[in-house]
């Protein structure tokens, strides 16, 4: 049988890698891959590529000629997707032993562990802590692999792993995955700054040694309209909030920008600026422009809920707020307003019990399983309590069998255990539930399969997490994304600062290249 040889690795005839340390007919012959993982081997390295292309497989790739030489350590930000790894590595990789290393194992346990074990799989929070109680050294570790790595910014403990990383091993090979590095230059430096990256690898969905293993994703944007009660209720909302960015204007703040495109993210990046700007004789003002920053938080998170998820989410929040215990002074003097009050009463005796987007979404998700019966779908949505209405709305579909999906335990939900977000997974996988009604938990590498179609409930303004939630679908065939949107409100707001950053993005990725 003839066969090719590719840099290191052999590509049977019948399309399999065939490498001593990959078990037979796991690892598809790709070229690219195997070109990507030929270069990492050999010095630190980034790999961008969309999301669907094979990251992992990358890794498996690079740990099979590497594992030789010592440890194999992979990270991953979260639990579910360190044990994922595992499970791959383990389908793929003849392993003489691995572990998950989690918190839940004693110290000393996970310092014998780390002297006996060559494949390593954990979070980084348990790493870094135990190197910095001394547990163990990375010494003899010949490979970390950072998934996510655009993570590795700030405090975020990659940071410090891959530090140690460098001053402890004499040649440290470092191998860093994402399918999004961000729009912004600066960040995408630190980066690779902080693993000391010296080659980086990237690929868009249109480049020749890629292209014939991505599907097309098709986007739509379904629009809604605010009925006559909620404007009503935003009317009374919005002067609220201009009031609060006024006073801060008073003061010299957020004056680069008209009242009316003020952000979310102009006002919570306020916080750090007032000690900044308000030095000397203006320092005298500090205290209130930190509880009117705080309050025009509170206020447009209140017009966010009002515009892109409806009465009910408003009512609740308000109901914390004011019938709660007020934890914050800003939320007290807010509570204290006779205007807040007021508007309160107003969404008690409001009629309105939902927002015309789940009538949107109903119609879409009736349509899809109408064309496709088996279709599997997944709706992203950004509240707990959105999801929950969501759920009420679509269980009545014919052929749907929607099942939530979220993370842990938050304040105000008990939210999922870690087995029982996997037992769910599993039976998506088998059809058992067909709509995944998802919150951000499901949106970042997560092992589920390629999807019919995904639904955005609302735009938001991350291009990461947007990118994401796209590469849910178009994977083995043409995909389809949905989002819903709200006429004049910050939904399109959103949908314009992500599409604006995700164009910057593939930008940022044509740059990467000439690094």
């Amino acid at each position: 049988m003839e066969q090719l040889k590719l840099d290191g690795y052999i590509a049977q005839e019948r399309g399999f890698v065939s490498h001593p340390a990959i078990k037979p007919k796991t690892v598809l012959e790709r070229a690219f891959q195997i070109d990507i993982a030929e270069k990492a081997k050999k010095e630190n390295t980034l790999v961008v590529i969309p999301t669907g292309l094979g990251k992992t497989v990358i890794a498996v790739l690079v740990a099979a000629d590497v594992a030789k030489k010592g440890k194999v350590v992979m990270l991953a930000p979260t639990r579910p997707l360190v044990l994922q790894h595992q499970h791959s590595f383990d389908e793929m990789l003849f392993m003489q032993s691995s572990i998950v290393l989690t918190g839940k194992i004693a110290p000393g346990k996970r310092k014998d562990l780390w002297k006996e074990t060559q494949f390593i799989f954990s979070t980084p929070q348990v790493v870094r802590n135990d190197l910095q109680n001394n547990l163990y050294t990375l010494e003899d570790t010949a490979l970390i692999i950072f998934d996510e790595a655009h993570r590795a910014v700030g405090d975020y403990a990659y940071v410090e792993i891959a530090q140690s990383y460098v001053n402890q091993r004499k040649s440290p090979l470092i191998l860093g995955l994402t399918a999004s590095p961000g729009s912004q230059k600066a960040k995408i430096k630190e980066v690779m700054e902080n693993l000391s990256i010296q080659n980086v690898e990237a690929r868009v969905r249109q480049d020749e040694d890629v292209i014939d293993y991505v599907k097309d994703i098709k986007i739509e944007w379904h629009k809604v309209e605010l009925t006559p009660e909620m404007e009503t209720l935003r009317a009374s909302l919005e002067p609220l909030l201009y009031e609060k960015i006024g006073k801060l204007n008073n003061v010299g703040l957020l004056t680069y920008k008209k009242k009316e495109y003020i952000s979310k993210k102009d006002l919570l990046d306020l916080r750090g600026y007032i000690p900044r700007y308000l030095t000397g004789y203006r320092s005298k003002y500090r205290f209130a422009a930190y509880l009117n920053q705080a309050m025009a938080i509170s206020l447009y998170h209140c017009l966010e809920l009002l515009e892109t998820q409806g009465v009910s989410p408003l009512r609740d929040y308000l109901k914390r707020m004011i019938e709660g215990p007020c934890e914050k002074r800003s939320e007290k003097i807010l509570v204290s307003d006779k205007r807040i009050q007021a508007l309160y009463q107003q969404v008690q005796d409001s009629s309105e019990i939902s927002h015309p987007k789940l009538r949107a979404l109903r119609a879409v998700l009736e349509k899809q399983l109408y064309v496709k019966k088996s279709s599997l779908i997944i709706v992203f949505a950004q509240y707990r309590d959105t999801i929950s209405s969501i759920l009420e709305e679509v269980q009545t579909i014919v052929h749907a069998a929607p099942v939530r999906f979220v993370g842990q335990s938050s304040r105000t939900d008990k939210g999922l255990k870690q087995e029982e977000q996997k037992k769910i997974l599993e039976e998506f996988r088998r059809g058992e539930h067909n709509i995944l009604v998802a919150s951000s938990v499901a949106e970042e590498g997560l092992d589920i399969p390629a999807v019919d179609l995904v639904v955005f409930y609302e735009p938001i303004p991350s291009e990461i997490r947007s990118i994401q939630r796209k590469g849910r679908t178009g994977r083995s065939e043409v995909g389809k994304v949905i989002i819903l949107i709200t006429k004049d409100s910050r939904d399109e707001a959103y949908l314009w600062a992500e599409r604006s950053r995700e164009k910057k993005m593939q930008s940022m990725v044509k740059w990467l290249r000439s690094q």
